[in-house]
């Protein structure tokens, strides 16, 4: 009778340590873990039964039926490039456009059935905002005003975004550029036009130069004009102060008569008194050397 129970024992515990591992793999298939920023979408033959939102281990006795169907969707941030959006501006240039994108799902049902493909759905939803919102601006404004062409894609694609379970936290437009070769044709006409200015300038420089040379001129002929009347009245001053001097007055009058009989060259000998030299004999005087003592002759001369 000991015996049967210890051989009953030992069963018991062989069969408990070879179900341990199976009770272990149909705990792990029954239960759910919910991580931190997901939520997990429980369907059963299609149908949504169920939202684990909570951080966690749940339990789900059915979760290995083929009916049964997990969904797990992201409500962290997120961030997507939509690159290379051809947009045409006003004046019907081809713009490409790289648009960025934050934004995070805040329904996961809407996600998850609202739309078939939201990825690729929003692509198109972009593409088409941008393309509608740029397609009014030419490429100046676009590139000077990003800021608010992408508040006004954003609130354009709000409606239809909340639709889909989605909100965005930032749209911005990031790169606007042209294609190469409409590129290389702005290129030429912006260096024509600045050719073009160039030479407006130069003319304006030119002409107003000339204007300042002639006013310049007209200026000088002027004052020259007013100088040369103004001589003969000097003139006049002059010799009437020269009256009142008549020893001064007569010197003039004689080296104006020498001037009249030799106008490039006058040399005058006067102020010699009587017992001195006569001033013809003074004109035929030689310089005195270096170190002999200068004579008391006192001599006037002018050139």
């Amino acid at each position: 009778m000991t015996l049967n129970d210890d051989a009953l024992l030992f069963t018991g515990f062989v069969v408990g340590a070879a179900l341990l591992p199976v009770i272990s793999v149909l705990v792990e298939l029954m239960r759910v873990d919910v991580q931190e920023g997901e939520v997990v979408l429980v369907l059963r033959f299609g149908k949504l039964v169920a939202v684990l939102d909570r951080p966690g281990f749940v339990f789900l006795p059915d979760r290995m039926m083929p009916w049964t169907e997990l969904r797990r969707v992201s409500t962290r941030r997120e961030f997507r490039n939509i690159n290379g959006v051809h947009v045409n501006d006003a004046r019907g240039t081809t713009v490409l456009v790289d648009v960025f994108l934050e934004f995070r799902i805040i329904d996961p049902i809407k996600a998850t059935f609202a739309v078939a493909d939201w990825e690729r759905a929003l692509t198109s939803l972009i593409s088409h905002a941008v393309t509608s919102a740029l397609g009014s601006r030419n490429f100046e404004a676009i590139l000077s005003d990003r800021s608010s062409l992408a508040d006004a894609v954003r609130e354009e694609v709000a409606e239809e975004t909340a639709r889909w379970g989605l909100k965005f936290e930032r749209l911005l437009i990031r790169n606007v550029a042209l294609l190469p070769e409409v590129s290389h044709q702005m290129m030429r006409s912006v260096a024509a036009g600045i050719e073009r200015w160039k030479a407006d300038i130069e003319e304006d420089g030119r002409q107003r130069v000339a204007m300042l040379e002639a006013r310049t001129t007209e200026e000088i002929a002027s004052l020259v004009a007013d100088a040369r009347a103004q001589h003969p009245v000097a003139i006049g001053r002059a010799l009437a102060e020269l009256k009142s001097k008549p020893r001064v007055l007569e010197a003039y009058n004689q080296l104006y008569e020498l001037s009249l009989l030799h106008p490039h060259r006058t040399i005058a000998f006067v102020g010699f008194k009587e017992h001195e030299i006569r001033p013809v004999d003074a004109a035929m005087l030689v310089a005195p050397n270096e170190g002999t003592p200068a004579s008391s002759t006192q001599s006037t001369v002018e050139r």
